[in-house]
């Protein structure tokens, strides 16, 4: 097996080796191309995965909040209902 290292070390050479005017174009249509995503990218509305993370545990934690709330109105319920269910004297 080749070591990966070599490799890029063969790729640099011919890189290198390359006449400017070739590597220029080279270059320049690799940042056209990079702007041309970026624009897209952009225009999509995209988040990050550090924004969608955190938006995940926040989504986690309020729905934790929320099924604590919903247990905490039924338990509350549950002591009404006996206490309405008593005929006054």
């Amino acid at each position: 097996m080749i070591d990966p290292k070599k490799i890029e070390q063969l790729a640099r050479q011919v890189h290198e080796s390359m006449p400017k005017g070739i590597r220029e174009f080279g270059e320049e249509t690799e940042k056209k191309i990079r702007q041309v995503l970026q624009a897209q990218f952009s225009r999509m509305d995209l988040v990050n995965r550090e924004e969608f993370d955190v938006q995940t545990q926040v989504l986690l934690r309020t729905r934790e909040k929320l099924i604590a709330l919903e247990q905490r109105i039924a338990e509350l319920e549950a002591k009404a209902s006996p206490a309405a269910d008593k005929p006054e004297a």
